[in-house]
């Protein structure tokens, strides 16, 4: 078996809109297609020794066991594949369950889908799946067990720790969209101008001074002090030779700390000697350049969450130990903690796994005790001096039972500080009694807490402590979200694009949208080049400065990577007709469809899918939409506008030379189509049926008629406003059209503008594309005998795997078709092909340039036109 490629969909696509993380694995089966499981010896009992939690497996049969049922009855490798790469991410603590398994035209070659929560480790698992599968085949050992491990350790490596993925949880939860800014913890939440970002628990109102002073201990115990905050005694030093008199100061028990210190790290505690103490500020130096001293206070340590600047929990925390049983060592007792189910790798799981380091043996040392000291029954063996969880530590929520005097404290500390999210850390016999009878100290403020111990405690009520950071960063009645109209079909799209944008942006938003040339943000291009997929998608929604989103949508995005936003609130079909096809597995126009179709299957449930009712496609799509449907046409008799109309609906249609509204029996005329400069005076149809879909997605948005129709008459065609879009330069002699139009149908529209242009002689540069089907290539062919009197093929690129000759040979033979004596000049340098078509234009000739065929054609034209006027 051979994977031939591996791809990571991380939005709405062809397999599912809603679930949007999925891996699409395409997998040769190669021999192994004439070999189901069934006749394979011993497979099913291999399979089932392996990996006997797959009894849970379901599949078709609909019940436990109905996976290795169908192993028995005979099933093809890659639906196993597919099981087993789902199987091993829940064993590995990443419990996901949506697969499918499909065959492509390609005989014994699949698609295999399944989904994942971590990226990396769903590619990980889409390989180890296969290599699992070949040694069940083969009949040989696996170790299952490193693939398991090596999961964890790349999910700890890339996933979000479980503060940053509690709060995209909880905007997930409320319809807010967010993006990953890095790798790890930086993240936007909302898009556009609406968005805000957080890394961990600080957010974008996290006062950087505060952020300052909650990092300096020192200057916050001053600050608290000077509040009258209870406190620790304490002192700060850097050299040891001031150790001794700030010993005697302070006065055993004490704590050593480093000054800027985090997670625990370099503290020691209860240090009760000089040589301890020695050591201790050894420790906690090499952490710092400065130690505190503080005393060591007897009691429970308690940590405190304020969130906005109100309490919303409370924990007390006990360091990772073990309770002996006068039988067990240490060592053994700590075995045998971390089988405790609750208790993981990493953030895996709601405590983390006990590890031995030089904080543990320290401890035992103090006490005389080694890993293989028996304690006795009953007795409680500290193994880390501070209660992080991340070091396996353990937490008991206490929120319902603090003092509403040490509540006060708590929220008075966070704005003397300063900090909108900040974690007390408070020591005391308990937080039921004020601090200030019970001798309690607050030890330390944390400007960026973990929310791990307050989201699932070891004992007591969890809190869901997410829910309040979203409140804060977007209060009721703040919006998260920017409006997002998404433009897909096969010919129209960028030209269709670029007139919404220019509507929109006419009536005063800052508009970002994406198109086949390049990122614009209000009319400024930002990167060029196709820019139609979701990484162009996301970078106009990671602008903090565009308010609306037009988003030009292309198959090959989609199929790639799926789209590059969860939802939009208009999606427009232009037109579904042959292109591309052959590729990707999308051999026909139903294929076709399906892949335009996610584009209107992500429209909000109140949103409006924007469809071309006189394309039998997009009318199909129709059917399964889950949004409003509005339709546009060239003829107000179409049959689908007229029963859409008659139910009330919404189109836009060109009627007796007008681009006219359509609400039930009423209309609504917005402008004569002569009067929009890119209909080139209503000659060009193609142009008509853009600013129809345009038009309608406006409108429906909410612009009046008589905006849309002043920025309709203000759009020019141009290079600058529709690069490669029938724009028409003016020789002195004779005219050069240039229009990227790449497939049968964009030749058509072409050839009816031309079928109007009045000319001594119809020239045409034409090529293939690669990547195109014979047949496509040979109509483009066909039609251009049939619109040009002499032709040029200029083959210098875009061969795509192909020889130049044979797409040269499979143009001169569509042209032959058509009118065997055809002049044809076959030049495959475009700066020369160029200049011999404009040196021996006629006076009074038109020359078209279609397919791109030139390199920087437009910029080449120019080049030319300029010469001209500067002779």
């Amino acid at each position: 078996m051979k994977i031939s490629n591996i791809q990571v969909l991380r939005g709405p696509n062809i397999w599912s809109i809603n679930r949007k993380k999925l891996i699409q694995m395409r997998l040769d089966l190669e021999d192994m297609e004439q070999k189901p499981t069934n006749v394979i010896e011993g497979f099913s009992e291999r399979i089932e020794k392996l990996l006997p939690s797959m009894f849970t497996h379901r599949c078709s049969k609909g019940v436990e066991g109905g996976f290795f049922t169908r192993v028995k009855e005979g099933t093809w490798m890659g639906h196993v594949i597919e099981h087993i790469a789902l199987e091993i991410q829940t064993l590995a603590g990443m419990d996901t369950g949506f697969g499918r398994t499909r065959m492509t035209k390609t005989e014994g070659v699949y698609n295999v889908v399944f989904s994942y929560l971590e990226e990396k480790v769903g590619v990980y698992a889409a390989e180890a799946a296969v290599r699992i599968a070949e040694a069940l085949i083969d009949n040989k050992e696996y170790d299952l067990e490193h693939d398991i491990r090596r999961m964890r350790e790349i999910r700890e490596l890339e996933a979000l720790g479980p503060s940053t993925a509690s709060i995209v949880e909880e905007a997930v939860s409320r319809s807010i969209p967010w993006i990953r800014l890095n790798k790890s913890s930086l993240v936007q939440l909302g898009y556009g101008k609406n968005q805000v970002r957080f890394r961990a628990t600080m957010t974008e109102k996290t006062s950087s001074i505060a952020v300052d002073i909650a990092s300096n201990k020192e200057e916050t115990k001053r600050l608290l002090t000077e509040a009258a905050i209870p406190v620790a005694a304490g002192v700060t030093i850097s050299n040891i030779d001031d150790l001794e008199a700030s010993v005697k100061k302070v006065g055993f028990p004490l704590v050593f700390k480093p000054l800027d210190g985090n997670h625990g790290k370099g503290a020691t505690i209860n240090v009760k000697t000089m040589e301890a103490a020695i050591a201790a500020f050894e420790y906690a130096k090499s952490y710092s350049r400065r130690v505190i001293i503080e005393r060591f206070i007897t009691g429970y340590d308690f940590r405190v969450l304020v969130i906005d600047h109100k309490v919303v929990a409370a924990a007390q925390r006990d360091p990772a130990h073990v309770r002996g049983n006068g039988i067990h060592t240490i060592q053994e007792l700590i075995d045998q903690e971390n089988e405790d189910p609750r208790r993981g790798y990493g953030h895996e799981n709601v405590l983390t796994e006990i590890a031995v380091d030089r904080d543990t043996l320290d401890l035992l040392a103090k006490k005389d005790y080694t890993l293989t000291t028996i304690p006795e029954k009953g007795e409680i063996v500290y193994l880390k001096s501070t209660a992080n969880l991340s070091t396996g530590g353990t937490s008991i929520d206490v929120t319902d039972i603090v003092h509403p005097q040490n509540i006060f404290i708590c929220e008075r500390i966070s704005r003397v500080i300063g900090l909108d999210i900040c974690g007390i850390d408070i020591m005391a016999q308990n937080l039921t009694q004020p601090l200030t009878e019970n001798g309690g100290v607050v030890l330390e403020v944390n400007a960026a807490p973990g929310f791990r111990m307050h989201l699932a405690p070891s004992e007591g009520l969890p809190r869901n402590v997410a829910a309040p950071v979203i409140d804060m960063l977007y209060p009721q009645g703040k919006l998260s979200q920017i409006p997002i109209i998404a433009v897909t079909g096969t010919n129209g799209k960028t030209t269709t694009t670029r007139l919404i944008a220019h509507i929109i942006r006419s009536n005063g938003k800052r508009v970002g949208f994406t198109t086949s040339d390049g990122v614009y943000v209000h009319n400024t291009m930002l990167m060029k080049g196709d820019t139609t997929g979701p990484v162009s998608a996301e970078f106009i929604l990671k602008d903090p400065t565009v308010e609306f989103a037009v988003l030009e949508t292309a198959r090959g995005g989609i199929l790639r990577a799926g789209l590059g936003f969860n939802a939009c609130d208009i999606g427009v079909v232009t037109n579904i007709q042959e292109d591309h096809l052959g590729i990707s597995d999308i051999h026909n126009l139903d294929d076709l469809t399906r892949v335009k179709a996610v584009v209107i299957g992500a429209v909000r449930r109140k949103g409006w899918a924007v469809l071309n009712a006189d394309n039998g496609y997009c009318v199909r799509i129709a059917k399964d939409a889950r949004c409003n449907v509005a339709y546009f046409s060239m003829d107000e008799n179409n049959p689908i506008i007229k029963e859409h109309c008659k139910k009330g609906g919404i189109a836009a249609i060109y009627e007796n030379g007008y681009i006219t509204i359509k609400t039930g029996d009423w209309k609504l005329r917005v402008d004569k189509a002569s009067h929009i400069p890119l209909t080139f005076g209503g000659s060009v149809n193609f142009m008509i049926q853009n600013v129809l879909a345009a038009t309608l997605a406006t409108y429906l948005w909410g612009y009046k008629p008589e905006d849309i129709r002043l920025a309709l008459e203000t759009f020019i065609p141009s290079a600058a406003h529709t690069p490669g879009r029938m724009n028409v330069f003016r020789f002195k002699d004779f005219k050069v059209l240039v229009d990227f139009a790449h497939n049968p149908d964009g030749f058509n529209g072409v050839k009816g503008f031309l079928q109007g242009v009045e000319a001594t002689e119809h020239v045409g540069i034409i090529s293939a594309t690669g990547d195109r089907r014979d047949s496509d290539i040979m109509e483009t062919a066909r039609i251009s005998a049939q619109m040009f009197d002499k032709i040029y093929i200029c083959q210098e690129k875009y061969l795509r795997g192909r020889q130049q000759q044979d797409l040269v040979d499979l143009l001169l033979k569509g042209i032959r078709e058509v009118d065997p004596n055809k002049e044809v000049i076959i030049n495959h340098k475009s700066t020369e092909c160029l200049q011999i078509a404009i040196d021996t234009a006629k006076k009074g000739s038109y020359l078209t340039i279609l397919s791109n065929t030139i390199d920087n054609t437009i910029q080449r034209v120019t080049e030319h036109l300029d010469k001209e006027l500067e002779a």
